[in-house]
């Protein structure tokens, strides 16, 4: 017995040994050079104070999220990273919540960047900044007379279109604000002389952090090492002596009885702490409480799979509590193994999974992050319409972001199976969260019946489906597809009230796309007939979503080619490849 104890402590300790011999010197983070410490990548979390998100997508850009000093998190999009000497990197990152902000020219965009804080690493503006004045309605312009301003409602934004321009001194009521200037700009709207894309310089404010990171580390680990070698050997004495009181006691008497296997499995069974093989458990009491009983008032939306309640967890976190249909999950087990494969999935474009119920609850529910300012099939032609708050700038960052979510699933070999605008989510910067995603995973296979395992939605629904009833990533494409085509046109995917063969929107955008008559498929109300530069995209967009829509699915880009195709229509000077034949006058010009 004490050999097999010798054994079996070697087996587990070999690998904790051959960790504290150091973590790697280096990392590969996606298209990035290698990164060094204090950065790391998910998977190394003690090997560095900064970790970068995202880095398995070879052609994606990583992400890295911070804190300000408020404790708000903040995420950056992170284009290239460049050591300056051991102490410090200088790293180009795009602020997400900024460029949400630009570009739907909104006037949160005017406040002064809030940098990230952190205890071993400073951080510093390497970029050239734009210096404006903010300034109540009430001042008096005359010192600035020779300044443009941007009105806001309640105060004014003055600025220069030339960088070289005296700023005068400072005055009465206004405010002195700096954001990142746009080098490469030729226009005088403010919207463009400001970016989101700057640089940091990242420092360690002790030159021996490094080593002393990596020395307490090892030393930690060696703690838990010996710890957890002293608990083994305890619990090998006493299995020990409780075998041989055991055999003592069996021999001289038999009335005492066993516990049977049901006694085993309610007591394994029984309702343990939040976290399950880091899924986070609520209790059905505690989602009741946070939804108010499940209020109808409280009801978000009715998909596929479930009706979604908004709730308020008892920490402050507004949540959004999808009810599923499903409630036959004797499959326990199974259905939290696919819970941890969700939670685990992180970007910026998904929607977050928080947890779901534990085995002993009466429902399975499903808990989300609440986001806020509805679906884009609200903004496009339902309750939110009438706002026209969607121009096609913002329209064409929802396809962006929409696609690189998409890209990101199937690279983690999830398909999302019902992609549509219902499912795309916005919040208040009209940034894209895709929700629903890798739900259909949580259930059989062989389910048929469409209530309990739904396999698309009428509309966005993969024609090659009703052929081999097997979804596949070219028909998240096809629904993509749909989506562009709402988004062009403004129109729902089925609508009963137009004509028999444009009842389906996917019908209705190739027959006009294929007679080259976009006039007829695109919103007017978009600037197609005002707006050159409208005009290019829009119908390049068009000519995208055809591509898409093809019946037969081997026609079909992937959409890892589809994001490429987006990124380079709207900006066409980038140098991309190109990705389909014979549509290179989408952007010749």
């Amino acid at each position: 017995m004490a050999a097999f104890s010798f054994i079996l402590l070697f087996a587990l300790f070999l690998p904790v040994f051959t960790f504290i011999k150091g973590c790697p010197p280096e990392f590969h983070c996606g298209r990035l050079a290698p990164i060094k410490y204090p950065f790391t990548i998910e998977g190394f979390k003690e090997c560095g104070p900064l970790m970068l998100n995202d880095c398995d997508m070879p052609r994606g850009m990583p992400m890295i999220q911070f804190e300000n000093e408020t404790g708000y998190p903040i995420w950056y999009q992170v284009e290239s990273f460049s050591p300056v000497n051991y102490l410090s990197t200088n790293l180009s990152v795009i602020d997400m919540d900024l460029q949400g902000r630009l570009n739907s020219r909104s006037c949160e965009s005017f406040n002064n960047l809030s940098l990230p804080g952190h205890p071993h690493v400073t951080f510093k503006m390497n970029s050239s900044l734009k210096t404006m004045y903010k300034c109540d309605d009430s001042v008096e312009s005359g010192d600035l007379d020779n300044f443009r301003f941007h009105g806001c409602g309640g105060f004014k934004i003055y600025y220069t279109v030339k960088d070289n321009a005296s700023i005068p001194s400072p005055l009465l009521d206004c405010s002195t604000l700096q954001l990142p200037l746009n080098i490469t700009n030729v226009d005088d709207d403010i919207f463009r002389i400001l970016t989101s894309t700057f640089s940091l310089l990242v420092s360690l404010k002790d030159p021996m952090q490094g080593h002393k990171g990596s020395g307490s580390r090892a030393w930690k680990t060696v703690g838990i090492i010996c710890a957890t070698f002293s608990v083994i050997i305890l619990m090998v004495v006493v299995t020990f002596f409780w075998r041989r009181y055991n055999r003592r006691k069996d021999g001289s008497s038999n009335l005492l009885p066993r516990n049977t296997s049901a006694d085993l499995f309610s007591k394994s069974d029984r309702q343990g702490s939040d976290i399950f093989f880091g899924v986070s458990i609520f209790s059905y009491i505690e989602l009741v409480e946070a939804t108010h009983n499940f209020a109808s008032e409280n009801e978000l939306g009715d998909g596929g799979f479930g009706i979604v309640h908004y709730g308020k967890l008892q920490d402050g976190r507004e949540v959004a509590v999808k009810r599923l249909y499903e409630r036959n999950y004797h499959k326990v087990q199974q259905f939290l193994n696919e819970i941890e494969i969700l939670t685990r999935l992180r970007h910026k474009n998904l929607v977050a999974l928080y947890g779901c119920t534990s085995r002993r609850s009466r429902e399975l529910l499903l808990v989300y992050e609440y986001v806020p300012n509805g679906t884009v099939a609200d903004h496009l032609h339902g309750d939110r319409a009438s706002s026209g708050l969607l121009t096609w700038p913002i329209r064409m960052r929802i396809a962006i972001e929409t696609a690189s979510a998409l890209v990101y699933l199937h690279a983690s070999d999830i398909i999302h199976r019902d992609v549509k605008t219902s499912n795309i989510l916005l919040d208040n910067y009209f940034s894209v969260k895709v929700a629903d995603f890798g739900i259909s995973r949580l259930f059989p296979n062989d389910v048929t019946h469409i209530s309990t395992a739904p396999q698309g939605t009428p509309g966005y629904l993969d024609p090659e489906y009703y052929q081999c009833y097997q979804l596949t990533d070219r028909s998240d494409v096809y629904s993509f597809g749909v989506v562009l085509a709402e988004l062009l046109s403004s129109m729902p995917a089925v609508d009963i009230a137009r004509q028999r063969h444009e009842i389906n929107l996917a019908q209705l955008a190739m027959s006009k796309i294929q007679r080259s008559a976009f006039d007829e498929l695109i919103d007017p109300c978009l600037g197609y007939h005002s707006d050159e530069e409208v005009k290019r995209v829009t119908t390049c967009v068009a000519e995208l979503a055809f591509l898409c829509l093809q019946q037969n699915r081997e026609l079909r880009p992937s959409m890892d080619e589809v994001l490429e195709k987006l990124m380079r229509i709207e900006n066409p000077l980038d140098e991309l490849p190109n990705l389909v034949e014979n549509h290179d006058q989408c952007l010749s010009h």
